[in-house]
């Protein structure tokens, strides 16, 4: 037996096994370290014994889990293995462009492996604004990031991603407006039953409000349209009142250049300072300098200025200390944005403006961090959508 299997198998190569199947060892059989005959021989696998398909390696090897747990392969020929090829599942969403598939919901995390486009894979929950949980389809559970440029969802995610039930809920179909005025652009209208978080009361007729998207605007207090379920925020005194806004602005630069080579890391913590993605960088230096806690990502971000200062499409315009907010990436040629709408495009890059065509920012591993860059001739001045103070 053993002399027989010192060589190559000698019968025709068996069919390509989907990954996940079972198999039935049919006859006692080889279970190598390795993919080789030239292998250590962990073991010998007996007849009766069953082995999960991890991945076919070739022609004429399977690396299989035998019923320890314990990772090896063994030849693929029928002689030794009847596979039962067990249904690959589409998932409810599958991948766009390769992505890393990583073991914690951090871009630390360990990679397991590179998610290829147009595998499928079943979302099981989305942990936060960037990460999902998933399941590829070899059954394997790990984190993917949630940018629609590599996760397309196809499906119902079940259970559904949890949405925050907020402090109130909208009685009757109401407008929900760009400001606390009836002139004031309508967005769309809430629903009854709606859950929305009230984050303050602006006067006696309007309430500041987020819906279940995180879009930010203002609706009527009027209980015929809402009705509060929960505790309303109640107002923080301006943390500088006497304070310059020109002082400000300085205080928020200094505190961010505290943090100048900080790395960078997508979807960062917002509870540490040890690494920073662009808007969370952002938001650390008001609430160092300023007490005053910006929204988490860049969009809202982008949002919160527009409410309370007037934007500039043109950033030679800026004022030091305004934030400028971006597209994305399209190419190095300013031909690739000529199309660009400012505000209908989606925000991904945030920075502070620090005068004289240079901006505080972070956006990648490989550029070392928080750093300042310039902004003419490169592809953040064909990038920019808008800025504008958030003071």
């Amino acid at each position: 037996m053993l002399t027989m299997l010192m060589a190559v198998p000698a019968f025709a190569a068996a069919a390509t096994a989907t990954a996940g199947s079972t198999a039935d060892i049919v006859a006692s059989v080889s279970f190598r370290s390795g993919p080789s005959t030239s292998s250590t021989v962990l073991k010998y696998l007996k007849a009766g014994e069953k082995v999960t398909i991890v991945e076919t390696v070739n022609s004429y090897w399977y690396k299989v889990k035998e019923s320890q747990g314990n990772i090896g392969y063994i030849s693929s020929s029928e002689t030794y293995v009847d596979v039962k090829e067990q249904p690959v599942s589409t998932g409810n969403a599958v991948i766009v462009a390769s992505v890393s598939f990583r073991t914690e919901p951090s871009t630390s995390g360990g990679r397991i492996r590179f998610l290829q486009k147009d595998e499928p894979v079943t979302i099981t929950s989305q942990v936060n604004g960037y990460w999902y949980a998933v399941t590829d389809k070899n059954g394997v559970s790990g984190y993917v990031s949630t940018s629609d440029q590599y996760v397309k969802v196809t499906g119902q995610i079940t259970p559904p991603i949890t949405v925050p039930t907020g402090n109130a809920v909208i009685v009757a179909s109401v407008s929900f407006r760009k400001e606390p005025s009836t002139s004031g652009e309508r967005m769309r209208f809430l629903q009854k039953d709606e859950p929305i978080t009230i984050t303050s009361k602006v006067n006696s007729y309007w309430y500041a409000v987020t819906d279940k998207d995180g879009v930010s605007g203002y609706v009527s207090t009027s209980d015929e349209y809402v009705k509060v379920t929960g505790t309303i925020p109640t107002p923080k005194p301006d943390p500088t009142p006497s304070v310059p806004v020109s002082q400000q602005v300085e205080s928020v630069i200094a505190a961010g250049m505290k943090y100048l080579g900080t790395p960078y890391e997508f979807g960062s913590s917002r509870n540490t300072t040890t690494t920073f993605d662009c808007s969370d960088f952002v938001r650390q230096a008001f609430k160092d300098a300023l007490g005053v806690v910006l929204p988490a990502d860049s969009r809202q971000q982008g949002a919160y200025v527009r409410e309370r200062s007037s934007v500039t499409t043109d950033w030679h315009s800026l004022k030091r200390g305004d934030l400028l907010f971006f597209m994305d990436y399209k190419g190095s040629g300013a031909s690739n944005y000529a199309d660009k709408d400012p505000f209908g495009e989606t925000i991904r890059h945030v920075g502070i403006y620090l005068g004289n065509g240079q901006m505080l920012h972070t956006y990648s591993t490989e550029s070392g961090g928080v750093r300042v860059s310039d902004i003419a001739g490169t592809q953040w001045e064909n990038r920019f959508l808008f800025g504008g103070s958030a003071l």
